[in-house]
């Protein structure tokens, strides 16, 4: 509950947040599952809208729009895979190749809602590029890029590879479960146009299981950064 609300950036069109693991991007049926990153935005600015989301257990960087107008803009760009993302992830095992590509295509398993899968008879295109930063003790933490924004597309795609993430209660093993207290995955990064000027912008969110992580691992050195408010 505290911080009620982690703003990392606002504006008269946009907010940003630094979602805690455990919060819900937007309310839940159950009445008891109405806290969330959206009710707790609407009450400060009641025109608000949720524009794309985080798991429940993934901390990390979500934006809102704040007037209509805004909405809009912002759906068509995450629509149009225009906008940059960039997750931190640490992983149960040593990944072999310093960077990668998984390209798996991705369905939802039915069977055992809301969990998805790997089928390459009727899943969608699903891509995540990933680029190691250290290895510790038969652990990895990573770098992910994911071109695809598909519901669990990280968490599915590394189990798929033999590394789920550490903490992770859908997808991992006991061992790689009980490694972290929760799940060790975090939205840091986000590059896309403003609403209302059109001038790019670029978010950073601090992740508490890799605090050293530098501001701006997407951008190359000639792009401009986003002041962040405090």
């Amino acid at each position: 509950m505290t911080p009620w609300l982690d703003v990392l950036y606002v504006d008269k069109d946009i907010i940003a947040i630094n979602k805690p693991s455990g919060l819900l991007s937007n309310p839940g049926r159950d009445p008891a599952h109405q806290d969330s990153v959206w009710s707790r935005v609407l009450a400060e600015h009641p025109q608000s809208q949720i524009i794309h989301r985080l798991d429940m257990a993934t901390s990390g960087l979500i934006v809102l729009a704040l007037r209509k107008k805004a909405e809009c803009h912002m759906r068509s760009q995450f629509q149009h895979r225009q906008t940059k993302k960039l997750y931190y992830a640490r992983v149960w095992g040593e990944v072999e190749n310093n960077k990668g590509v998984i390209d798996f295509p991705l369905t939802c398993d039915w069977e055992n809602r809301p969990l998805q899968k790997v089928c390459f008879n009727t899943g969608k295109p699903s891509l995540t590029h990933y680029k190691v930063i250290s290895r510790d003790q038969g652990t990895t933490l990573l770098a992910l890029f994911p071109t695809t924004g598909r519901s669990h597309q990280l968490r599915v795609h590394l189990q798929a590879i033999g590394h789920p993430i550490l903490g992770d209660q859908f997808y991992a093993h006991e061992a790689a479960i009980t490694k972290a207290p929760r799940l060790q995955l975090h939205a840091a990064e986000l590059t896309f146009r403003h609403p209302y000027s059109e001038r790019p912008m670029h978010i950073f969110a601090p992740c508490d299981f890799y605090p050293d992580a530098p501001t701006q691992l997407l951008l190359g050195k000639h792009s401009a950064q986003v002041k962040q408010c405090a």
